[in-house]
């Protein structure tokens, strides 16, 4: 199988396998975990707008809180709708009105519909739910979880009690890889562990898939991540750049060419990285500054619709340039 876990001869993804289940698997969102549990304990729940960054969480914390609340019948008291799903202003007035409107099942006296990606509902959507969650708070509560809280209304956002999310920390993501890789007998480097970490950034979804998909390839080290996840080995990119800040622009150019024939990279994604990794070039800060400058100039041209090689070469030409500066003042 080579790591590809099968389960009943079906291919499962290991985010949902590995899920919490309860509050208390949860790691990493220390100031929320305690204020969910109060709820739980006095099964009373408000409504409530999770807000954070991809992969911290926030729906995992969701379902925890139901399966907490209404037991193993946990299913039967919620519904979770998804930006996969219609939520336009038609389904919040039939059938979210509809299910607010039913008595819930068991001894908790309301039941719990969960909004995903709900910064993604349209305006219109969103004035018709404002009303709803006054009317029917006695038989059902909100969670509305959002990447951007900016982009939930007002009224609704006062209608809720706000929890942020922090990105988790490497080490609470590394802990879990470990864990998953020995329950699941995959080989994890050190090195793999460290290339995860650094695509990841604290967002333990997309570590999870990279593993799983690394896995695939055998032993789980650091060229088999980057081959799968198609980002550049950050210390050949770091190179590259090093070789253009000492003014050797043909040199420069050629590994340029070699990223992105190996690893299938566009232009912004060079520019997203090299921008990651101008900062931990050993320069001048304010060289720094004049670099960082000069990518944000060449993404938005290519965003833009300009080429891309044309403007990776630029780019490439700069470095050169502000690095005869430097070596001109030693």
């Amino acid at each position: 199988m080579n790591g590809v876990i099968m389960c009943s001869d079906v291919f499962t993804l290991w985010t949902e396998k590995y899920r919490p289940k309860t509050l208390d698997e949860v790691v990493n969102q220390r100031d929320i975990i305690p204020r969910l549990k109060s709820f739980v304990s006095s099964k009373n729940v408000p409504h409530m707008l999770f807000a954070g960054p991809p992969g911290c969480g926030k729906t995992t914390v969701a379902l925890a809180l139901a399966y907490d609340l209404y037991g193993a019948n946990w299913r039967q008291n919620i519904l979770e709708l998804n930006a996969s799903d219609e939520r336009g202003i038609q389904t919040v007035r039939d059938r979210i009105k509809d299910y607010a409107r039913t008595m819930p099942i068991g001894d908790v006296p309301f039941k719990l519909i969960i909004l995903d990606e709900a910064d993604n509902m349209t305006a219109d959507a969103q004035q018709a739910l404002r009303r709803i969650m006054e009317l029917y708070t006695r038989t059902c509560r909100f969670i509305l979880i959002a990447n951007y809280s900016s982009k939930i209304i007002e009224p609704i956002q006062s209608r809720c009690a706000l929890f942020r999310f922090q990105p988790l920390s490497n080490e609470d993501i590394a802990e879990r890889l470990k864990y998953i890789a020995g329950r699941e007998n995959v080989k994890l480097t050190s090195g793999g562990l460290e290339a995860i970490l650094y695509i990841a950034e604290g967002d333990m979804r997309r570590a999870i898939n990279t593993l799983q998909a690394a896995a695939s390839l055998g032993v789980v080290d650091e060229s088999a991540v980057y081959r799968v996840v198609g980002k550049a080995n950050p210390v050949e990119v770091r190179e590259m750049m090093a070789l253009a800040l000492k003014g050797d622009f043909v040199s420069a150019r050629g590994k340029l060419r070699e990223l992105m024939i190996n690893y299938g990279l566009s232009g912004v994604d060079i520019v997203k990285q090299m921008h990651r990794e101008i900062f931990a070039l050993d320069i001048p800060e304010k060289v720094k500054v004049l670099l960082a400058d000069k990518i944000g100039e060449v993404n938005f041209r290519m965003v833009e619709g300009a080429d891309e090689e044309i403007q990776l070469s630029y780019l490439l030409a700069c470095f050169s340039l502000y690095g005869s500066e430097l070596r001109g003042n030693k």
